[in-house]
């Protein structure tokens, strides 16, 4: 029966809803090496669970779901494994597309393009245009994605159109990123029990309130989302002011 009820209710303990979460989704390997299986069984497993955590993200009204599926560093793995992440992220997108857009999610992709395939650019340009208009949720993927290049690339972008020094303010560098148009990310949730932002969203992640869970990202589902947001709740967000009590 509880299955019939809204997962707000069961969670009377969630008072605010943040708008913008990211999740950097840790675990993948480390959940296929304790069942024995090799590394992409996990990866397959995580892919397979965006769905669901999709799914409560839209039900519980987070409006921005930013997921951290590949970074700029993880081309560093071993090249077997880098290849089959590619071909994973197209047969995500050739699998999920139809049902995303039916759905309403919009789908963005914040990264470098350089350095993936040509094909596998023009399916992730073509999910984001089809997508485009829709409104129910952002489904931010930051794919080939680095905190560090963003800014970068947002630098050399901000040269490029000729604005000059005394122009460049926080604003402006925030249009140049790969996030432009988007809010700042209130919650990051790390899983696989790591406390590390591992250079994801680290200019928008300023005033960004942390939770970190030992459940692999496999594992993680609608009752941990949950119990994240029931946890932010409980947060202060002063974004560096102090209470009148405090003085």
């Amino acid at each position: 029966m509880t299955q019939d009820v809204p997962l707000r209710e069961r969670y009377p303990g969630i008072t605010r809803i943040p708008y913008h979460v990211g999740i950097i989704m840790d675990g993948n390997g480390r959940w296929a090496q304790a069942r024995g299986l090799p590394r992409m069984a996990g990866h397959r497993a995580g892919t397979e669970n965006i769905r669901r955590v999709l799914r409560a993200a839209v039900e519980l009204g987070i409006k921005v779901l930013t997921i951290y599926a590949f970074s700029t560093e993880n081309w560093a793995r071993p090249p077997a494994e880098v290849n089959a992440l590619m071909r994973l992220l197209g047969e995500v997108i050739r699998r999920e597309l139809k049902e995303l857009h039916e759905n309403g999610v919009c789908i963005r992709h914040s990264g470098r393009l350089e350095g993936i395939a040509p094909h596998l650019q023009r399916e992730i340009l073509n999910a984001v245009s089809l997508t485009c208009h829709n409104e129910r949720i952002i489904l931010n993927v930051a794919f080939n994605y680095g905190g560090r290049a963003e800014i970068v690339d947002a630098v050399r972008h901000i040269m490029r159109d000729g604005h000059p020094a005394d122009a460049v303010t926080e604003a402006l560098i925030s249009q140049y990123l790969y996030t432009g148009g988007l809010p700042d990310v209130d919650l990051i949730i790390r899983t696989g029990g790591e406390y590390r932002l591992s250079n994801f969203l680290i200019w928008q992640a300023a005033y960004a309130e942390y939770y970190a869970t030992p459940t692999y990202w496999p594992d993680f589902d609608e009752h941990e989302l949950a119990r994240a947001l029931e946890e932010y709740s409980h947060r202060e967000r002063r974004f560096g002011r102090v209470t009148p009590a405090e003085g």
